[in-house]
Parts: C-alpha cells; sequence; structure tokens
C-alpha cells in the first residue's frame, strides 16, 4: 500500500510559496523543511516516513490527516499533540520515541 502524504499549507503562511523554510529538532537532529508544513508532511519526506511505534512494537504513521485517528501523536515542544494538526515552526522540539529506528 503506497504512503500517502499530505501537504498542507496553511493560508496564515504566504511565504510558504515563497520557498521560506523553518528549521525544527526531530528526535535532536536539525530539520529545515518547507514554512507552512504540518508535522506529518514534515515526518513523511524524512527515512523511513513512519512517526510512532504502538505499544507492541509496530511501525504507526498518519493514516486520516484530520486529526480522528490519532495515528501521528508525538511529543512536540513536551507536549501530545496531532502531528497532523500541528504546523512546523522554528525552534519547533518533535520526538517520536523512536529515535534509534531513523535513519541519519
Amino acid at each position: 500500500m503506497p504512503l500517502l502524504v499530505y501537504h498542507v499549507v496553511s493560508p496564515e503562511a504566504p511565504s510558504a510559496a515563497l520557498g521560506a523554510t523553518v528549521e525544527l529538532l526531530l528526535d535532536g537532529k536539525a530539520l529545515r523543511v518547507p514554512a507552512g508544513i504540518t508535522v506529518a508532511a514534515a515526518l513523511a519526506h524524512q527515512p523511513p516516513g513512519w512517526s510512532r511505534l504502538s505499544v507492541s512494537g509496530q511501525v504507526r504513521a498518519p493514516y486520516c490527516g484530520m486529526g480522528i485517528c490519532h495515528e501521528c501523536r508525538l511529543t512536540i515542544d513536551g507536549r501530545r499533540r496531532l502531528a497532523c494538526q500541528t504546523l512546523c515552526c522554528d525552534g519547533m522540539r518533535v520526538e517520536t520515541g523512536t529515535s534509534q529506528g531513523r535513519a541519519s
């Protein structure tokens, strides 16, 4: 099954269309992404493309893209949030809890 990638661009971020970027920390590593995209979209662009592991160790990734399934819940700036509903911001800290599984 192909992985769906959502590119949500905020209407409040017109600079996103002009090639502006923001830098966030993903599991402690700096990551530069286009301004105005969601954390879920940013994760989809990074190997391996998933957001977390389930309690039983299965790979989980954003599924619905609109906040209903909660498959994309992560720790963002110290709080549990939905990656598909959170826009990337400069200095944002995203923790998946799967840093050992992420490619460098």
